[in-house]
């Protein structure tokens, strides 16, 4: 799998995708990751990519042009289609997928991370300042992308959360591929408590079922303990 992460600051991106899982990822093939500065297509000297809103008001908005030109290079070529066209044709799976990092997205979840992971290739735009041309979302990308209702000072600290999210269910990345279904949401619920040596501690013992050696009833208790958490913590899945 290919991602391209197109940012402003792309040490925000780096360090992370460079750790544990992700570096695993990297080294074995799995992913193949590059990390651009949008400001390498702006085409002024002193390359400027934001400029006052249009109607007033705070803060700058991220110009549309070394966005486009950023993305339609990583296409391989200029695009004249709108999404809206792109997202209905027959030739959808077969280009990248780009998507925009923005809090007003719909919300990332572990069946948006499954089905991104099935992508060959994501391009993933991350926005800045008061947000980011609406243009670009209009006519470039293909889905708009939020990791909850707050926002964070830049759309590439939600980037690299996606990223991670999407990497780690690709084939070989986890090391074993039951880890991936097991986790929590994967099922729609809650994992169950997990636990390690000692067996007691300060007194709390490790459930005795975890000891037993029965898998059936391992399994059993697990799936019982997840619902029990979901219900508790996370009703809203259930709904």
């Amino acid at each position: 799998m290919r991602i391209d992460i197109l940012t402003l600051f792309p040490e925000i991106c780096r360090a992370p995708l460079n750790e544990s899982m992700m570096k695993r990822a990297q080294t074995a093939g799995a992913l193949e990751l590059h990390i651009h500065n949008i400001r390498d297509w702006a085409t002024d000297k002193h390359h400027i990519v934001d400029d006052a809103p249009f109607g007033g008001g705070q803060g700058m908005v991220m110009k549309p042009e070394p966005v486009f030109a950023a993305v339609e290079e990583l296409l391989g070529g200029r695009e004249e289609t709108s999404n809206a066209e792109r997202r209905t044709s027959n030739v959808e799976f077969q280009r990248p997928k780009v998507i925009l990092m923005s809090p007003a997205g719909r919300r990332f979840d572990q069946e948006l991370a499954r089905q991104f992971s099935e992508q060959p290739h994501l391009i993933i735009v991350c926005g800045h300042y008061e947000g980011i041309d609406h243009r670009v979302t209009e006519h470039l990308v293909d889905a708009e992308i939020s990791i909850g209702d707050y926002v964070l000072t830049n759309g590439a600290i939600a980037a690299v959360v996606v990223v991670d999210a999407v990497v780690r269910l690709l084939p070989g990345v986890l090391g074993h591929e039951q880890s991936a279904a097991d986790d929590t949401f994967s099922r729609g619920l809650l994992e169950a408590p997990q636990y390690t040596r000692p067996a007691e501690f300060r007194g709390w013992k490790v459930p005795d079922v975890l000891l037993s050696g029965n898998h059936a009833e391992i399994a059993a208790w697990r799936a019982s303990e997840g619902r029990k958490r979901t219900e508790q913590d996370r009703p809203d899945l259930l709904a």
